[in-house]
């Protein structure tokens, strides 16, 4: 995964300079012929996300909602957990959403080469009215929306066969392994996705790079510094801030003690592989029960993703002031449920965030086209964001493990 996020960069960074070649040079011989190739990659690769997206967010979500049931925990623990889960999560992305309307990066800028947008969830209406008909919308024939690649309603039916599979009787376990095999095999084909993804960002870049006036890398960089930021305060304020006033545990002790987790984290942007330092930590130094870390970690390591969420919620109002789309307040609500949903579904592995990423751009009738300019980041934003996503891991056995001590 490291050499596919350097060939990534590697791909960017020729696909920009190759762009502005051609950019400031347009009567070079090759040109016609490499733009139309260009095109075709770029476009097999956004169609290649299309084609995974559907498939994986049903089954990673089916998945993650049966795994809740599994364990002999007391019912305390498992409703604390999932409620400082969502909590937790739910300040990150408001803190997101705040932030980015405010400073609004990318806003007046038009990307040129990007299709226009369709396939929007809401338009202009009343607060109720939004909410009856994104209710209704959530009750669909399922494969419909399979064939259809309606993600919400999908979603919601994972959900509801994640929660049936938690039953223990033997033909439901035989049906959770299937669902899981099956995921595995979604993760398998992002895998090769992944491969050819530094190809497809060369081409994508190059296109938009012909098309696109240069000032677009000033708003990258106000957008990189601005999530990191974000990133960062809801890390170092925020979470230490939750934590004293639940259990008196000082922010200096946490850093102190969670330091080796925390630098894992950073170094491997992945949840899953810092997962048994984690734990380690949390049993020798701060001495929280078995019971408690043996649920809360493993499961804040699918499922608890503060940095994921705030970053899918500030990539897609980046991406959508980069199209001119003024998203209203039912929309931005809908991108604050599918950020959550997306965050929750998305493994603990590096970069496992880019098919979730297109399914929020989908919802919101975003081009993935704009993953071009995501992923080139990505690498260097996942590294933050990871050690943000341990960090609440930590936090949450420590809230967790406190509730429920006499």
């Amino acid at each position: 995964m490291n050499n596919i996020n350097k060939l990534i960069f590697i791909a960017a960074f020729a696909g920009i300079l190759l762009g502005l070649i051609i950019k400031f040079f347009p009567n070079l011989f090759f040109v016609d012929y490499l733009l139309v190739v260009t095109d075709l990659l770029g476009k097999i690769f956004i169609k290649s996300l299309k084609m995974i997206l559907v498939p994986l967010v049903f089954f990673s979500i089916i998945v993650g909602v049966s795994n809740l049931g599994r364990g002999k925990n007391s019912s305390l623990i498992w409703k604390s957990t999932f409620l400082y889960f969502v909590t937790t999560m739910s300040i990150a992305i408001v803190l997101a959403l705040v932030v980015m309307n405010i400073v609004q990066p990318g806003a007046g800028l038009v990307i040129d080469s990007w299709q226009s947008v369709n396939g929007a969830v809401t338009n202009t209406m009343t607060i109720p009215e939004f909410f009856k008909q994104f209710l209704l919308s959530l009750f669909e024939n399922p494969f419909h929306s399979l064939a259809s690649g309606k993600i919400l309603p999908l979603i919601v039916f994972s959900i509801i066969i994640g929660i049936a599979l938690n039953d223990k009787k033997d033909k439901f376990k035989a049906a959770k392994n299937v669902f899981t095999s099956l995921y595995e095999v979604m993760l398998k084909i992002v895998h090769w996705l992944m491969l050819f993804a530094p190809l497809g960002i060369f081409a994508l870049l190059v296109n938009m790079i012909v098309s696109q006036d240069t000032e677009l890398f000033s708003q990258l960089g106000i957008f990189i510094f601005t999530v990191v930021f974000l990133i960062m305060f809801h890390g170092l304020v925020i979470l230490p801030t939750i934590l004293y006033i639940l259990t008196k545990i000082s922010p200096l002790h946490l850093w102190r003690e969670g330091r080796p987790a925390f630098i894992t984290a950073f170094a491997t942007s992945s949840s899953a592989a810092t997962l048994p330092i984690t734990l380690s930590i949390a049993n020798d130094n701060f001495k929280t029960s078995k019971g408690v870390s043996n649920f809360v970690l493993p499961l804040g390591a699918t499922m608890n993703m503060d940095g994921t969420a705030l970053y899918e919620a500030a990539a897609a109002l980046f991406i959508a002031n980069l199209v001119g789309m003024d998203l209203s307040l039912a929309q931005q609500l809908i991108l604050f449920l599918t950020a959550m949903v997306a965050s929750i579904g998305a493994p603990g592995i590096p970069s496992a965030g880019m098919v979730t990423m297109a399914m929020v751009l989908q919802v919101l009738g975003l081009p993935l086209e704009a993953l071009a300019i995501l992923l080139p980041m990505d690498r260097l934003i996942d590294t933050f964001r990871t050690t943000i996503n341990v960090e609440g891991d930590l936090v949450g056995a420590l809230i967790v493990d406190k509730i429920i001590k006499p």
